[in-house]
């Protein structure tokens, strides 16, 4: 695994199942946040796959949190699942669990969005 964060997205239907791969730090958050962005654009339901996330730090939380503005304010829905005890706690520490839906498989996820 390198430095940055590796991007992979597949349609399921009408929703888009985003996956990445790495860390989201200061240093990868821009990039990833660039990418989502065009992703964010085309969908109208994304759920995210935090499997191999392996840090978050507070620029990400940052990016979660403006991803799911986005989203709410296009009436989307985007849902995280599959994250680490590390990374949860970190949310927890930040009161953000309250306002992002995460799930622990991406069928829950699924689920909450249709």
């Amino acid at each position: 695994m390198g430095i940055g964060v590796e991007i992979s997205a597949q349609h399921e239907g009408d929703v888009l199942i985003v996956r990445m791969d790495g860390r989201l730090d200061a240093s990868t958050t821009p990039v990833v946040e660039k990418k989502l962005a065009k992703l964010l654009e085309s969908s109208q339901k994304m759920v995210v796959d935090f499997t191999d996330v392996g840090y978050l730090s507070s620029a990400g939380m940052r990016l979660l949190l403006s991803m799911t503005k986005k989203m709410q304010a296009k009436e989307g829905q985007i849902a995280f699942f599959a994250m680490s005890e590390d990374v949860l706690e970190i949310i927890k520490m930040a009161g953000f669990e309250r306002i992002l839906k995460i799930f622990n498989t991406k069928n829950e996820a699924l689920k909450a969005i249709k």
